[in-house]
């Protein structure tokens, strides 16, 4: 079935277009429905589900409930406040930052971070170094 499209109109074409659409939109689930009746077909004769020729991840699926992140850090002020370390910082965990003498490490759950001594500069490994060179004679 050929069809001239330059002796359509703007109206014609547009019409055209959306009937094109509405039939490729129905063969298509037509095609889907097809293609899923063969699978069915084949999982039944094999005995088989969906499920264990094509297991989800993770158990519950990618729309499964999260695990919750153990707290890291505890507000000193209210120790009922807590914050995993992941995300964006809680206001109380910002503005304990500010106060003097207040570090993340002071936060920490499980024991506070004791300062240590300063690290110990270590003098870099002497390594041979090429002699210089001469300048070149002029002649």
């Amino acid at each position: 079935m050929a069809i001239n499209l330059d002796s359509l109109s703007p109206a014609e074409l547009q019409a055209l277009i959306k009937s094109a659409e509405a039939q490729m939109h129905s063969a298509r689930k037509n095609h889907i429905q097809e293609v899923r009746t063969k699978i069915e077909g084949l999982l039944n004769s094999a005995g088989l589900t969906i499920d264990e020729v094509y297991p989800r991840r993770g158990g519950q699926g990618s729309k499964g409930p999260k695990a919750a992140v153990a707290p890291k850090y505890r507000n000193p002020e209210s120790p009922a406040q807590t914050w995993s370390g992941r995300g964006k910082r809680p206001l109380w965990f910002s503005e304990a930052l500010k106060k003097k003498g207040v570090t993340a490490d002071s936060m920490l759950i499980g024991g506070a971070a004791t300062k240590s001594a300063p690290a110990k500069k270590v003098a870099p490994k002497a390594t041979k170094k090429a002699p210089a060179k001469k300048p070149a004679k002029k002649k």
